[in-house]
């Protein structure tokens, strides 16, 4: 159990809105309705550039404060030009950025202070399968590794329980570990 703490927890996190926006969805879940876009476009070999502008949510369209680009290439070993993170390096970012939102989250609602919390993710990939080279295996990854580094007024219990209630709500967790319907099309 962590110990009582002369003041208020204050990691940034505005707790009451996310618990008020969870009641608000009991009564109107249609508005938990969201679709989240991201524009993609190619500039030379591997290189692509990746914007996102704005989702619909809350039953209307939004605009982030700015847009947002992300440029992603694949290394100079797949003999391209190394120019930014592969893809699949922008997934574990995902991941590790979702999973830290929500220990974030959930300190703040325990009222447990964080000092620091460091992620770092790793994945194991057999290339052979996005190369044809073996059609056993499969083109993602095999695994999947977080290990935190969390410095915070709390023991090591209560440390593990903010970890498993992140893992349990994130939805890049849940992207990850369940089957998502994809349609690609072209036109």
């Amino acid at each position: 159990m962590s110990a009582t703490p002369e003041k208020p927890a204050e990691n940034g996190v505005n707790v009451e809105a996310l618990l008020g926006a969870r009641e608000a969805l009991g009564e109107t879940p249609e508005a938990g309705k969201f679709v989240w876009r991201a524009t993609n476009e190619w500039l030379h070999g591997t290189h692509s550039r990746s914007s996102v502008e704005g989702y619909f949510g809350l039953g209307g369209e939004h605009d982030h404060k700015s847009t947002f680009a992300f440029e992603s290439d694949h290394p100079l070993v797949f003999a391209a030009e190394d120019n930014a993170a592969t893809p699949v390096e922008i997934v574990l970012v995902g991941l590790a950025s979702c999973l830290t939102a929500g220990v974030a989250a959930v300190a703040q609602n325990r009222d447990i202070q964080l000092r620091s919390v460091k992620a770092t993710v790793e994945a194991d990939m057999d290339i052979a399968g996005i190369l044809g080279a073996d059609p056993d295996v499969r083109n993602g990854f095999s695994g999947v590794r977080v290990n935190y580094e969390i410095d915070a007024d709390a023991d090591a219990d209560d440390i593990e329980a903010l970890v498993a209630q992140s893992q349990k709500r994130s939805a890049v967790f849940d992207i990850l570990t369940n089957p998502t319907n994809v349609t690609v099309e072209v036109g």
